[in-house]
């Protein structure tokens, strides 16, 4: 039985009491409950899913997984993969073992089985998986979600594990939150008028913007002015990943440039701001030295690719790479579409035999990748900055994709500060 606040129409009605199979009415009763944690009055029909529960943390997610699948379980919608714990074009790169690698291999099967498409990756929106202006959609992955709500303007919530499939066999999810038009409106307004115009257009910036933000704004929406009409998608994706990262943020815009603001007053919903911040210099270059907790000296290895390295990072990753191998492992992390158009291009081996270490269907931050003595890894990523040390016991230095080769060829921390100063 339902909360009477919650409404459900005859097909949903139907959906929970099993007349399309015991996977639905699981998946379905799952959804219903947390509509009716979260306070929804119906459910909101979806178009996609993002899958974030692919990944192994432990038996009980394949367990669950495994269980929809012997129930019949499908997807109904069209469901892509976040990145699981394997590399699976590359198996022996990963070093887990027994009982871990068998069931997160288990893991990974069984989301095939119930019909999502097997992306492996946390930027399914490079991978063509772009929800359009105003759908609605049930997507999990912190980076993904922000840039769906905010780059795409489509419409979700932040969906965890367990949440993300039984949305995507019900075909439904709470219409709260995000999904509310009402919900999407900026409250704050961050003014980024003080910072230098040239370090605005570089692509360090971003990350750091994005981590400022998160800590500063937390979940509430805010609508960044000042920047470049020329700002990127993969500066955008930098900016909601480690915001969703430092913060609980599930949409930002940006005036001008992203779908919902195309102005200020619309961004804004046509009432007052809230609150007004003007992030200066100063602020900025602290919260770039907090991304880092070994600020010099040598290094033992780089990663980046959080998210997923995208084609246009590749090719701007290509103009930079030595003549001679790295002095220390630099590892990418990317998905397979972007592998295989590198694969299909003829570029692929440039990297390969540059000593670039490409990781696929995963990262070296969620599977044990990095060589195991441990050290210091520096990455242009501020969602790799903020979870390298707690999940891989690495020391990270942070810095530009010019400072990370830069440095990799010198296996020690070499950074351009003249922009930051």
């Amino acid at each position: 039985m339902t909360s009477p606040s919650l409404r459900l129409s005859p097909g949903e009605d139907a959906r929970l009491a099993g007349d399309e199979g015991p996977a639905v009415a699981l998946a379905m009763g799952i959804v219903v409950r947390m509509a009716e944690i979260l306070g929804a009055r119906e459910l909101v029909e979806i178009a996609s899913s993002h899958i974030d529960g692919c990944l192994y943390h432990g038996d009980g997610g394949v367990e669950f997984a495994e269980r929809l699948v012997d129930l019949g379980g499908a997807v109904v919608v069209p469901a892509t993969l976040n990145v699981g714990a394997l590399d699976l074009l590359n198996p022996a790169r990963v070093r887990s073992q027994g009982h871990k690698r068998e069931m997160a291999l288990r893991l990974m099967r069984a989301y095939q089985a119930l019909g999502c498409t097997p992306t492996w990756t946390c930027a399914p929106y490079q991978a063509g998986h772009r929800p359009a202006l105003g759908e609605h959609v049930a997507w999990g992955e912190s980076n993904a979600v922000a840039f769906a709500n905010s780059v795409l303007g489509a419409r979700t919530n932040r969906y965890g594990d367990f949440m993300d499939i039984c949305c995507a066999i019900a075909g439904r999810a709470p219409r709260t939150g995000l999904h509310l038009r009402e919900r999407r409106r900026a409250t704050v307004v961050v003014d980024t008028g003080r910072v230098d115009p040239d370090l605005k257009r570089r692509d360090v910036f971003y990350p750091v913007l994005g981590t400022w933000l998160g800590a500063t704004v937390d979940d509430r929406v805010a609508v960044v002015t000042g920047l470049p009409g020329t700002v990127s998608e993969d500066q955008l994706k930098a900016v909601g990943a480690a915001a969703a990262s430092a913060g609980a943020v599930g949409l930002f815009h940006v005036e001008g440039v992203t779908p919902e603001a195309p102005d200020l007053e619309t961004a804004l919903g046509g009432a007052a701001p809230q609150t007004v911040l003007t992030p200066n210099p100063r602020e900025l270059r602290i919260v770039r030295d907090t991304l880092s907790t070994a600020a010099s000296g040598p290094i033992d290895a780089v990663a980046v690719g959080s998210p997923h390295f995208s084609l246009q990072e590749f090719r701007h990753l290509d103009k930079l790479l030595p003549a001679t191998p790295f002095a220390v492992p630099f590892y990418v992390c990317t998905g397979r579409s972007e592998y295989r158009q590198l694969e299909a291009s003829g570029h692929l081996s440039r990297f390969l035999g540059a000593g670039v270490e490409i990781v696929v269907d995963t990262c070296v931050v969620v599977t044990p990748i990095l060589p195991p003595q441990g050290g210091v890894l520096m990455t242009n990523s501020g969602k790799f900055a903020h979870y390298t040390p707690a999940n891989t016991g690495y020391g990270v230095v942070y810095g530009s994709l010019e400072d990370c080769v830069s440095s990799a060829i010198r296996a020690r921390v070499s950074r351009d500060e003249c922009l930051w100063s």
